[in-house]
């Protein structure tokens, strides 16, 4: 997802800022784009078209939320619209540069080798991580509430529907939403990270 509004960065677009040369949202969709075989979908909102400059050359599709400022869930409604008919459904956030190739493949195999029916979700300790992997068959699911549509409450709301699936790696657990947590991040990788 790619649509927010950036509100907590001031006055840079988080997604557009540099991680290793190229803008953080390029960064993370050629993350997902080594480790999955399907298609990769970019929801768009805020500055969609710097978005899409973005990410020009990359076998992607965009998608335009036009809820984008309605927040989060919309972006998921869009993108769950936009779907293929795929088994699952990768759901990740544009801006987690921490993630790996590695990482989301971890993510994948210890869905298929746990409960497929169910949404995985990665967990360390309390503090659920993303991004989440969900069966195609809960899609109507997270779209039938037309005021909260998505993740977050369906979850909630459905443990049963949901497995945790412990994870160590800080790239679930970490996005870039505020000045101080990209300089954190640089903190971490002053190679990788230019403002």
């Amino acid at each position: 997802m790619a649509a927010g509004l950036s509100r907590r960065m001031e006055e840079h677009n988080k997604l557009l800022l540099s991680i290793g040369g190229v803008p953080m949202i390029r960064h993370v969709v050629e993350t997902y784009l080594e480790a999955i075989d399907g298609e990769v979908c970019v929801v768009t909102g805020f500055e969609a078209t710097r978005i899409g400059a973005a990410l020009v050359g990359l076998p992607v599709r965009l998608v335009h939320n036009e809820d984008f400022e309605m927040g989060q869930p919309f972006s998921v409604r869009a993108g769950l619209l936009a779907a293929p008919d795929a088994e699952h459904v990768l759901i990740g956030l544009g801006d987690q540069p921490q993630l790996t190739t590695e990482d989301l493949l971890a993510l994948i195999r210890a869905h298929l080798a746990g409960n497929t029916a169910k949404i995985s979700i990665p967990l360390q300790g309390e503090l659920r991580g993303n991004p989440i992997v969900v069966p195609i068959t809960l899609r109507s699911g997270l779209l039938a509430d037309k005021t909260n549509p998505g993740c977050a409450r369906f979850t909630r709301a459905n443990p049963d529907l949901v497995q945790h699936i412990p994870m160590s790696q800080p790239g679930f657990f970490n996005d870039i939403d505020t000045p101080a947590a990209f300089t954190a991040f640089q903190q971490m990788a002053p190679e990788g990270a230019t403002p």
